[in-house]
C-alpha cells in the first residue's frame, strides 16, 4: 500500500495553481507570431506600434495572447 499512497499523493501535490498573479504593466499581455516560421517575439520586447515583420521571412506578425483560462500555459 505505501506505493499506492506514494502515487495518489503526488498525483494530488500536482493540481494546478488557481492564483496566478497579478499583471502589471511590465509583464506581457501576448506575442507577436510568425506561424510559417515559428517566431514568436513578446509584445514587451517590441519597440514602436504595430506588428512588427518577422526576422526570418520578412512577413507581418500576428498578435495572439492567452484568454486567461486557468491552467492553459499557451
Amino acid at each position: 500500500m505505501g506505493l499506492l499512497t506514494t502515487i495518489a499523493e503526488a498525483f494530488k501535490a500536482s493540481t494546478q495553481a488557481t492564483n496566478r498573479g497579478d499583471i502589471t504593466e511590465n509583464e506581457s499581455e501576448g506575442a507577436y507570431w510568425c506561424h510559417d516560421c515559428q517566431e514568436r517575439i513578446r509584445d514587451v520586447d517590441v519597440e514602436g506600434t504595430g506588428a512588427p515583420d518577422c526576422p526570418t521571412c520578412g512577413d507581418g506578425m500576428e498578435f495572439e495572447r492567452s484568454t486567461g483560462t486557468a491552467g492553459c500555459a499557451c
